[in-house]
């Protein structure tokens, strides 16, 4: 636990769903309905640091929420993502998972997805 993180400072009453390894809330800045952050309770930054529980905890987590959302918002897909490091965009430096709900026409064309972090190499098909 680290004293200025936003992830090991949050109250049980902002857990949507949470087990003895991981919790899941709702994002604060939600880039769509249902947007949701899946979060280890041990305090590190990358995947790659997580233990074999702490995995299989995460994954448990993000399969409930994925249900959740589903019944809540009926969304049409998903996208999935972690940003794992400062170059890779991280800014809270606790990992965290996106689960991010996806909604026809939410964007002109969504193909190449999480692609679009590097926008002049997305779309791939045009080449």
């Amino acid at each position: 636990m680290t004293a200025d993180c936003p992830f090991c400072q949050l109250a049980p009453s902002k857990h949507l769903f949470s087990n003895d390894l991981a919790i899941a809330i709702a994002d604060g800045f939600p880039i769509s309905c249902g947007h949701s952050l899946i979060i280890p309770r041990r305090h590190f930054s990358s995947l790659f640091e997580a233990t074999k529980e702490e995995r299989a905890a995460l994954w448990k987590l993000l399969d409930q929420t994925r249900s959740y959302l589903m019944t809540q918002y009926c969304p049409d897909g998903f996208n999935i993502g972690i940003n794992d490091g400062i170059s890779a965009g991280q800014t809270v430096m606790h990992l965290h998972i996106h689960l991010i709900p996806r909604y026809s026409g939410d964007t002109v064309d969504p193909r190449g997805g999480i692609r679009w972090v590097m926008p002049d190499k997305a779309p791939y098909w045009r080449e």
